[in-house]
């Protein structure tokens, strides 16, 4: 793996030199866009609007544009603004990490403790992972300061980029319905198949089956093989049937346990 940063946490008067890793892969099939026609690949150009010409990556700077004209910031003028947060994830406090729900929770990545990190970083993870804790913090990464929560997972830290409470939409654009009464037997029942279906969470049962369909149809029509294509639609069921949706769900499940 190739590190994509590394600057070093701070907590306190402490400081750990560490390296962040991409902790994800994508596992779908990569596809390419490609003319209908001739199956030639499509090139997206990087095209000034002025000369109808293509720029190289090198000649391509980022710019606000401000009272009327485009102010332009390099690389460089970034880091300077604030040096320090460019280089560091400041903790500035400790939570349990189950205060924090998951629709904060954005894109995670590995911590590895760099050169003199190793005795500090191993430090902060046994003593988040005998607290039950987490640390909370800021960090620069690609020219914006992000929020972020370090973790233990596996004997290792992750740190886990989250959102800003002004990126969460606001929930009254959601229609809710009016009536949320629920009938005690409804909610019996209800219970009772949750339990039912409640066990241990093992992450390595579950697979992108999706993933692992499109390659076997690919691979059929590669060969010149028909494939039949399985229809489904949504069905609306008629909400009057809810009891006897239950009762079938826990029928069914008493079957599969016997």
């Amino acid at each position: 793996m190739r590190s994509i940063w590394s600057g070093s946490l701070g907590f306190g008067l402490v400081t750990i030199p560490v390296k962040l890793y991409s902790a994800v892969q994508d596992s779908s099939p990569g596809l390419n866009l490609v003319d209908r026609k001739d199956h030639s690949h499509i090139r997206y150009k990087r095209v000034n609007e002025n000369t109808g010409k293509e720029v190289d990556w090198q000649n391509i700077v980022k710019a606000f544009h401000y009272d009327g004209k485009d102010v332009v910031i390099t690389d460089q003028e970034f880091e300077a603004i604030s040096p320090e947060k460019s280089k560091r994830v400041d903790i500035f406090r400790f939570v349990r990490i189950s205060a924090i729900d998951s629709v904060y929770f954005e894109t995670p990545y590995f911590l590895e403790p760099d050169r003199n990190g190793e005795k500090p970083y191993v430090l902060l993870q046994k003593a988040l992972e005998q607290e039950s804790l987490a640390a909370l913090g800021t960090f620069v990464l690609r020219n914006r300061e992000h929020l972020a929560v370090i973790k233990p997972f596996q004997g290792i830290l992750v740190l886990n980029q989250i959102r800003f409470s002004q990126e969460i939409r606001d929930l009254k654009e959601i229609k809710l319905p009016k009536d949320r009464a629920v009938r005690p037997a409804e909610m019996k029942m209800a219970l009772e198949l949750v339990r039912k279906m409640t066990g241990p969470f093992d992450i390595t049962k579950y697979k992108d089956t999706y993933a692992g369909e499109l390659m076997k149809y690919i691979r059929s029509k590669a060969k010149g093989t028909r494939v039949r294509q399985p229809s489904m639609k949504v069905v609306h069921r008629n909400p009057t049937g809810l009891m006897e949706q239950l009762k079938a769900s826990l029928s069914n499940k008493r079957r599969k346990a016997s």
